[in-house]
């Protein structure tokens, strides 16, 4: 990861700390290279404002004697900025995180940072697409390859999203050694975490058909999807031929390749799935996370709960 700029106004014991923390996140809680890019970005936003808020850089002892008076002026600061409240809430979220590891280990009393409130927003819950629509962009993203092989391919991607609720960057991570498709896949998610989810036969015959028709040699260590020049698929292929077919089928910005990991546990649940099997599925560590992608009133929310967690 690049060091920010503003990491210069940061005392070297804190640019250290800061350091070893990520490090601990990254070794010991297996967080992504992006989710330690941002916690980067965020406290080392923190620490420099801390540093100029009282015109000198602050040392581990005086990191230590925070007050709510600073933590007051930090948020203000930062809202001044235009940052919105669910990116202030993430902010502030990282900072709290820093501090928690950073007081066990100097052994102080982080109260006036851990008791800082986070500013309230409304979740955005996501917009899975109806089963007709999902099935009407499949086919319509087909045709807009401009090659056979890249139609197919697409389509391959779309429906491993959609039949087993891959997030695209799990899709594009598969293998030649994944390929056949097997009945069930072992998936790497976030954190490293690791799920097994079946596989539905028109996701196998999606891949085999694009396997088929695919002009790059299939090697066991290679990609699985490939870009026009053979290398690794990347999001940005996928994301600009969905955002084409919905135009053409007048469906919202909303329909996103994420938008079919939605619908999967959207239609999922509407077929009564089991509330904790389709969590496991799409590899959310809290149920809450399952629910919000579920996006269906409470009343049929809470009868699939109490059916997957019958009361004693």
């Amino acid at each position: 990861m690049s060091t920010p700029a503003n990491t210069l106004a940061i005392s070297p014991a804190a640019r250290d700390a800061l350091q070893t923390w990520l490090d601990h996140q990254r070794a010991l809680k297996g967080a992504a290279d992006n989710t330690l890019t941002a916690y980067q970005g965020d406290v080392t936003e923190f620490l420099a404002f801390i540093s100029i808020h009282h015109a000198e850089a602050q040392g581990l002892g005086a990191l230590a004697r925070i007050t709510v008076s600073d933590m007051r002026a930090w948020m203000a600061q930062t809202r001044s900025a235009d940052v919105g409240p669910r990116s202030l809430a993430r902010k502030l979220s990282a900072v709290k995180a820093f501090y928690r590891w950073l007081a066990e280990r100097e052994g102080f009393e982080p109260t006036a940072v851990l008791s800082t409130r986070s500013p309230k927003f409304t979740k955005k819950l996501p917009r899975p697409l109806a089963i007709d629509a999902a099935r009407e962009l499949i086919d319509c993203v087909e045709i807009q390859g401009r090659d056979a092989w890249i139609g197919a391919r697409d389509v391959a991607v779309l429906t491993l999203l959609w039949g087993c609720g891959l997030r695209i960057s799990e899709a594009l991570n598969l293998t030649g050694a994944d390929a056949p498709l097997p009945d069930v896949l072992r998936i790497t998610g976030k954190g490293g975490k690791e799920r097994v989810v079946p596989v539905l036969p028109a996701a196998r015959d999606a891949v085999t058909t694009y396997l088929r028709l695919c002009p790059h040699p299939q090697e066991a260590q290679e990609p699985l999807f490939r870009a026009i020049r053979g290398g690794k698929l990347g999001p940005g292929p996928i994301q600009k031929v969905m955002a084409s077919a919905r135009m053409q089928l007048g469906l919202p910005a909303s329909a996103t390749p994420h938008a079919m990991r939605h619908s999967f546990a959207t239609h999922l649940l509407d077929a009564g799935g089991d509330l904790r099997a389709i969590q496991e599925l799409l590899g959310h560590a809290s149920l809450s996370t399952t629910q919000a992608y579920t996006a269906v009133d409470t009343v049929r929310l809470m009868e699939v709960y109490n059916r997957a967690h019958p009361r004693a």
